[in-house]
């Protein structure tokens, strides 16, 4: 009884706020804003909330990049503190699939500053984990292709690799713990209380590069305390969803975090496209800010552009 009655306040206390055409909904113990074009177009909005929390596609498209040829515009730049060029990399490379195998060949490069060291090492930690993502070392065949959500994870990973499973654990599947990371783990469980209560769920109908989409947006409560505000990492997620084939076309993260020994504020967009009956990444921006205990703080932007993929 308790928890109906918190759910019918919360109603009550949103429907001051949005307009008389929108709707809402409780799912899971969340209030959801229905804007006027999703209450008439009757979806089953449940489901949708279901498959949003459940999508692979997202993770499907990425996997889809080491099983394809393709052609990258890499440019990666690090600022100094008043926003001004320190050191960058750009670069067009060229990823031949094969037979089970990838490999990738650098068709142009340039660099300025200390991008890497003299030894050939990167410099920064914001560029070498660009590098583990998008950069192909030697042959690599026989890869795993599944998508499960179990397959992300910690075990017996450590450093780099660790810290790139937790980004990816971050960049899949937003909203769900992430073991490892001190002080914020539990508090990027959005979708499950108490996290939840301190967002704004919202799902909308807009055009997206010419075509209309779902467009569900999870954006942090405006009137939220200071201790309330403690608990939050993720200023807004909004991804748009081809409203045919339900797979994402696109997403935005905003999070930032001040823990004391570490702090961030990220901002990243990704736009997929399709190639015949597949899903491919086509634009990654990252802009970042970001400073760890007993390192120096990274300020980078980069940008991953895809192009001429082949199957």
């Amino acid at each position: 009884m308790k928890t109906i009655a918190i759910s019918i306040f919360l109603c009550c206390l949103a429907a001051l706020q949005i307009s008389a055409q929108d709707s809402m909904v409780i799912i899971n113990q969340k209030v959801i804003t229905l804007k006027e074009v999703v209450v008439r177009s009757n979806m089953d909005v449940p489901s949708f909330i279901r498959r949003i929390q459940l999508d692979t596609s997202f993770y499907r498209a990425f996997k889809n990049l080491h099983e394809i040829s393709y052609t990258a515009l890499n440019d990666v730049r690090m600022l100094d503190k008043k926003g001004e060029l320190k050191a960058s990399l750009q670069s067009k490379t060229q990823q031949d699939f094969s037979n089970g195998c990838r490999r990738m060949a650098v068709l142009e490069e340039q660099s300025s500053g200390d991008i890497k060291t003299p030894g050939g090492d990167w410099n920064y930690y914001t560029a070498e984990m660009y590098a583990a993502l998008f950069f192909t070392q030697g042959e690599v065949c026989g890869e795993n292709t599944s998508v499960k959500a179990s397959e992300l994870s910690l075990h017996d990973k450590h450093g780099l690799e660790k810290h790139k499973e937790q980004l990816k654990m971050m960049f899949f599947n937003p909203g769900r713990r992430i073991p490892g990371i001190p002080f914020i783990g539990d508090k990027i469980n959005i979708y499950e209380e108490p996290n939840s209560s301190y967002y704004d769920f919202e799902l909308d109908i807009q055009p997206y590069h010419g075509q209309n989409c779902y467009v569900f947006t999870i954006s942090a409560k405006k009137d939220l305390s200071g201790f309330e505000k403690d608990k939050v990492v993720f200023n807004s997620i909004t991804t748009w969803f081809d409203q045919q084939k339900m797979s994402i076309v696109a997403r935005r993260y905003d999070l930032s975090y001040d823990a004391a020994v570490y702090d961030f504020d990220v901002q990243m967009e990704v736009e997929i496209s399709p190639l015949e009956d597949i899903w491919l990444p086509s634009l990654i921006r990252y802009t970042g800010n970001w400073k760890l205990a007993f390192k120096k703080r990274e300020r980078g932007v980069f940008t991953a552009t895809i192009f001429n993929a082949k199957k």
